[in-house]
């Protein structure tokens, strides 16, 4: 019997299962939409039968009997109130949720260091610190961390990735002291363990429902970025990953931690390494404002990626970027036009692989290891034109992604667990 892996991950519109062997490889996925169980994707009791819908489909394709470990990731920034028995007490504040008090961040911005990803309304900290008068409150969990409570039992414990932005210290590995000075009630905040530590074992409920053995280990996760990245298969120091999406994402690994608060950037720990990355305001989404898909595909059929077209674009929808060039101020740069609109399109990819380079310089300037290789991720790494010309201005190797489901990067932290507790 060869022994397998789950990760799960859980977004925005519905939840993932992958299955994993030992070399990496996938056994069986998964996919179960939010909406097949209600219209508010905010609901926990959704994301679990989400969960747990995705997790039938799954098993009921491979030997449930070969599983040995499981790990959840989430949203990152994604935080709920629960009582001593993890039921949820109020609806979840998302990711990209503002607290609805501007006292809060403006607190947390008194007292948290400028390096801290704990700043902002949008932040796992401002949230914590809203619901935490919440009455018969135990504990503030991320949304991984929830799922994981299910099924281990244990709702008091987080990992470092998700926990960054609730203010935990990754380098120094402990919830700083300037959190109490916020008012945050510290006793609220979950235990940390490091992405792929085992932090328990199925509940025999959890055992049961899920018809699995009661031994399977539940391994510490991740965010969903986090995730995602791990799942390409970049795991040394100068291994970058973009994602070609409607933003424009970068990310390295770094043998340090990087912190530019003006540039968004901050690092997330990944056991001795360091995830570190920024996002542009370019991307699909200014390429969609001037073509349609099919357009581009047709355009790109005919454009010669070995030569310049000689122009300076910098690609973007509005007004206003934050990386590489922190300027919320800058204008889009897109004339001259040319009349032909594959020399335009032309222009649009030159102009994003220029950021893109530019976005990776920036980073090695700021401490980052030098670029060695990139995988690419996103709806615009089908596009081979563009692959081109990235790789003409990057200069760097251009390796296969093993996958773009998180939740295959989760079971890579599930195996890892599995393996470190001697289960494979």
């Amino acid at each position: 019997m060869t022994p397998l892996v789950v990760g799960i991950d859980i977004g925005t519109s519905g939840a993932r299962a992958v299955a994993m062997r030992q070399d990496f490889s996938i056994a069986g996925q998964s996919a179960v939409p939010l909406d097949r169980f209600g219209q508010n994707p905010r609901d926990p009791l959704i994301w679990w039968q989400a969960v747990q819908a995705a997790l039938a489909d799954l098993l009921s394709g491979i030997d449930r009997a070969a599983i040995r470990a499981v790990a959840v990731d989430g949203t990152s920034g994604t935080l709920l109130p629960v009582d001593i028995d993890g039921r949820p007490l109020a609806e979840p504040l998302m990711y990209n949720d503002k607290v609805d008090d501007a006292d809060i961040p403006a607190m947390v911005a008194r007292e948290a260091p400028a390096a801290s990803a704990a700043h902002g309304a949008t932040s796992g900290l401002a949230k914590a610190l809203r619901f935490q008068h919440q009455p018969g409150i135990a504990a503030v969990l991320h949304q991984a961390d929830w799922i994981a409570g299910n099924l281990s039992g244990r709702f008091g414990v987080s990992d470092e990735n998700n926990a960054l932005k609730t203010g935990y210290d990754v380098e120094a590995r402990r919830w700083p002291d300037w959190i109490a000075t916020t008012g945050m009630r510290m006793d609220l905040l979950p235990d940390v363990a490091e992405p792929g530590d085992v932090t328990g074992t199925l509940t025999a409920a959890a055992a049961e429902l899920f018809g699995l053995p009661r031994d399977v280990v539940v391994v510490a996760g991740t965010t969903d970025g986090c995730a995602s990245f791990l799942a390409t298969g970049a795991t040394a120091a100068g291994d970058g990953v973009t994602a070609l999406g409607s933003s424009l994402t970068i990310k390295i690994l770094s043998d340090r931690p990087i912190s530019a608060p003006r540039f968004g950037i901050y690092s997330h720990r990944l056991g001795d390494v360091w995830l570190a990355g920024g996002a542009s305001n370019s991307g699909g989404k200014v390429l969609a404002q001037h073509f349609p898909l099919a357009r581009i595909i047709e355009l790109s059929a005919i454009i010669d990626p070995t030569t310049e077209t000689g122009l300076d674009y910098y690609p973007l929808g509005t007004a206003g970027e934050r990386f590489p060039v922190a300027d919320p101020a800058l204008p889009p740069r897109l004339t001259p036009r040319p009349a032909d609109d594959a020399d335009y399109l032309k222009a649009m990819f030159e102009g994003m692989a220029t950021i893109e380079a530019l976005g990776y310089s920036r980073l090695a300037e700021l401490g980052a290891p030098a670029l060695t290789s990139i995988r690419s991720v996103g709806g615009g790494a089908a596009n081979p034109v563009w692959s081109a010309i990235r790789q003409r201005k990057l200069g760097v190797a251009f390796l296969p992604a093993l996958s773009d489901e998180a939740a295959a990067g989760t079971a890579r932290l599930a195996l890892k667990g599995a393996s470190e507790a001697g289960l494979l």
